[in-house]
């Protein structure tokens, strides 16, 4: 429960303190080269998921969230191995991120547009919260298909 936690928070803490940096340091359409042809700082604000898909359901993807948030808080009673309780504090912590802006970004409660910020050559642009979320579905589905249950048992 403490790895469990303490990724989850310090994802979440990360992906908060990232964006209020980006909106205050960066101007929406411009972007700042970090790494000439790889990676740019570039401010967006996102209403759908991943790769602006879903635009029209912000509401619905907030409430999603939310259940995952619950339903990940419910299973962490459960953990006993270490690499689930990773993925699981990937999935809590990307999710909180990306549902705080969605509760407390404009245009309202439960409407808000996700901030993104970071481009990658050939990539839509994400944010902290994304990448926790990749990585929490790679952990997920490989401790999946090894047969390893929350408890660490096969």
């Amino acid at each position: 429960m403490g790895l469990f936690g303490l990724v989850a928070v310090s994802v979440w803490a990360l992906d908060q303190v990232t964006k209020v940096a980006a909106v205050a340091w960066l101007d929406p359409g411009e972007s700042v080269v970090l790494v000439p042809n790889v990676l740019w700082l570039t401010l967006t604000r996102n209403a759908g998921a991943a790769f602006s898909t879903g635009t029209g359901f912000t509401l619905l993807l907030s409430l999603v969230a939310l259940v995952v948030c619950v339903v990940v808080v419910r299973l962490a009673s459960k953990l006993r191995d270490r690499v689930w309780a990773l993925g699981l504090g990937l999935l809590l912590g990307g999710a909180l991120g990306n549902l705080t802006d969605r509760i407390l970004r404009e245009p309202g409660p439960l409407r808000g547009h996700v901030v993104d910020f970071l481009h990658l050559t050939h990539w839509p642009v994400f944010n902290v919260a994304d990448i926790a979320l990749t990585f929490a579905a790679i952990t997920i589905i490989l401790r999946t298909w090894r047969g390893v249950a929350l408890d660490g048992s096969r």
